[in-house]
């Protein structure tokens, strides 16, 4: 983990809801080809996510089942589609 003095501004979309949204300082993602961090004012990027967790500030996990990234103008969008729930659930 590198600690860098800035933030950004992060939207986490699937296409049910809203999953997450802040300014944060860094997000681990899991891409098609390798895993890499993005951090503030980052090269602009788009890419492809795989089944993994996206790790914001190295404390909160997000499970996905995939997705796609775009960062651009220090704000990151990613749409992603969210893991099924495998427990059962009571009506």
């Amino acid at each position: 983990m590198i600690n860098y003095p800035g933030h950004f501004r992060c939207m986490i979309l699937s296409p049910k809801r809203l999953v997450y949204e802040n300014d944060v300082n860094s997000l681990f993602l899991t891409g098609d080809k390798s895993e890499y961090e993005i951090l503030a004012y980052h090269y602009p990027l788009l890419g492809v996510l795989k089944k993994g967790n996206i790790v914001v500030d190295w404390k909160e996990k997000i499970p996905i089942e995939g997705g796609v990234i775009r960062f651009f103008a220090n704000e990151c969008t990613i749409l992603v589609e969210e893991l099924k729930n495998t427990k059962s659930q009571k009506s």
